[in-house]
């Protein structure tokens, strides 16, 4: 874990994530006027915050992931890699942790959004600090489900590239894609079952500040799906 966040952290590829994630987020919420503008939302909320950062972190986080397996591959060090006295499961959380410690760097100067609107509330302090901080918890879950999502994609290929798109494609599915297979209107009586089986149903509701133990089960599991289908790639090499 701490060779992956060194390699991150050494090289410009972590910084530019992170500088990305926060310039992308800055200029929607303060800079641009719309509707996801913080200032003339006329009520104290960052909840816009909650709604970009899916699709920003759609982008970035398998930028992030993509380089952990597939770099390995490329480079000749994966046999060597498994080799060291650690099992499949250790080296997979291993890269994960490293993934969601960068996602919660990322996450952090964000706090400054917050404490600006906190003051600029009237009277200074009209925020939902609880659901605020619920919002924040789920955007961690998500973060941490693209996170092993795109460390399942790096496991596939040497490219980095096809990690990426992979990656990328497998987050916008489970974010947005299984809400529109229900909307098609074939899986009759099942559209709730289809819709649940997708990351933003439970980002939603978490994102209301309700902490669901449901919601959270849903994102352990799916974390731990990709997790252990990352080590079932990762032990094909073995066959």
């Amino acid at each position: 874990m701490l060779k992956e966040i060194r390699s991150f952290l050494n090289s410009v590829t972590g910084y530019l994530v992170i500088v990305v994630y926060l310039v992308i987020n800055g200029v929607f919420l303060w800079l641009i006027p719309g509707n996801f503008n913080l200032l003339e939302g006329g009520y104290a909320s960052i909840d816009n915050l909650f709604l970009i950062s899916p699709w920003v972190f759609m982008f970035l986080i398998p930028a992030i992931t993509m380089r952990m397996f597939a770099d390995e591959k490329r480079a000749g060090t994966m046999e060597l890699l498994l080799t060291k006295p650690l099992s499949d499961m250790s080296i997979v959380w291993s890269k994960f942790s490293a993934g969601f410690i960068l996602v919660l760097f990322s996450l952090l100067p964000t706090l400054i959004y917050y404490f600006s609107i906190y003051q600029l509330g009237n009277p200074v302090g009209n925020i939902d600090v609880g659901g605020t901080f619920g919002s924040y918890i789920g955007l961690l879950f998500l973060g941490s489900s693209y996170v092993a999502i795109g460390v399942f994609s790096s496991s596939l290929t040497d490219n980095q590239i096809i990690a990426f798109l992979i990656g990328m494609f497998l987050c916008f599915v489970f974010y947005f894609g299984f809400n529109q297979l229900a909307a098609v209107g074939f899986f009759r009586n099942m559209e709730l079952l289809i819709i649940s089986l997708g990351i933003s149903e439970h980002y939603t509701s978490m994102s209301r500040g309700v902490i669901d133990s449901r919601d959270v089960l849903y994102f352990i599991s799916l974390i731990t799906i990709f997790a252990l289908a990352t080590r079932l790639v990762i032990q094909s090499r073995k066959w």
